[in-house]
């Protein structure tokens, strides 16, 4: 059996639609499946079970990376038993297959893996998942050796309007692990990020060095920052890929949220918790909002409301893992 499985570009919608993958490859156990995706999400594939290969799409201009796609597909033969297009790119009806399932984009205003269950008619969303292997695991526990709990930051995203102020950071991370009154005293911080996102990470590195810091901006691969985030006690972050992959780690997640839609995009898990600005999500684009000029839109989200909700979580986890 060939199934043709077309994911998403962006890190953070790849991660949940993991969870389809997984479902397929249980489903399907003699299923040989291609992974059509984005370069940045690819290596999240990597380890999955049934994949047989990885499509990395790179961006064209009028749209020649889906005629690109179109023209490595059409070669299966006799066709595809199954395409599963999280793109809604419609290549799904110019290529032989036996069934398709195409995601069309429309959430009804529920979390978007509620969305993508219906894309296979299951009838409850599946969980996203991360893939390791033994190589992985044993880089993570080079780059976070034993030695006491870590409070993981990802202080970075994809646009500045999600970015929380990086002394905010500094300072949530401070209270959260001080010897009186922290909820992890005296815990090691890890701050992740991607290579590209060195500059945005360097304000919260440098406020917070010396205080058991580990860097961790663009030091490993997809697969084996996931094994990174499964062994930090609490991860707090903006919302991201990075905040999508550390509740798929099952890591305590606290996802911080502004300008974008939680009911949609929150962290996925019961180990999970958001904040976000007390300005809602439609009040806060400014008039002339332009997303590549306007910087943060996080600015009404303190710290005091963030570690609140760190501790509330903290709490909780502890209360359901007695």
């Amino acid at each position: 059996m060939k199934i043709l499985f077309i994911t998403s570009t962006r890190i953070g919608d790849a991660v949940l639609s993991s969870g389809l993958l997984a479902d397929l490859a249980v489903r399907y156990p003699s299923a040989r499946i291609t992974v059509a995706c984005g370069p940045a999400a690819a290596p999240l594939f990597a380890a999955a079970p049934r994949v047989e290969r990885i499509i990395v799409m790179h961006k064209r201009k009028r749209a020649g990376h889906w005629f690109d796609l179109w023209r490595e597909c059409i070669r299966q033969p006799w066709g595809w038993s199954m395409v599963v297009d999280l793109r809604g790119s419609a290549i799904a009806y110019f290529l032989l297959a036996r069934r398709r399932r195409v995601y069309w984009g429309e959430t009804g205003g529920r979390h978007r893996l509620y969305a993508l269950a219906k894309v296979l008619k299951l009838s409850a969303p599946p969980p996203p998942v991360l893939w390791t292997d033994h190589r992985h695991e044993t880089e993570a526990a080079r780059l976070i050796p034993e030695g006491g709990p870590v409070l993981a930051l990802g202080p970075t995203a994809n646009w500045a309007g999600k970015i929380w102020a990086p002394e905010n950071f500094a300072e949530l991370a401070r209270r959260l692990t001080a010897a009186d009154g922290g909820i992890l005293p005296g815990a090691r911080i890890a701050v992740f990020g991607a290579a590209g996102e060195r500059d945005l990470a360097r304000p919260v590195i440098d406020a917070l060095d010396g205080e058991g810091m580990i860097d961790l901006v663009g030091a490993a691969d997809l697969p084996t920052v996931a094994a990174c985030l499964s062994r930090c006690a609490l991860f707090i972050g903006n919302d991201s890929g990075l905040m999508h992959m550390a509740a798929a780690a099952a890591a305590p997640t606290l996802g911080l949220f502004g300008p974008s839609r939680d009911e949609i995009y929150a962290p996925w898990g019961a180990q999970t918790a958001l904040v976000r600005t007390t300005i809602p999500y439609k009040k806060l684009f400014p008039s002339g909002y332009d997303r590549h000029t306007t910087g943060s839109l996080m600015g009404s989200l303190s710290v005091d409301a963030a570690e609140a909700a760190a501790r509330a979580l903290w709490e909780r986890c502890r209360s359901e893992a007695a």
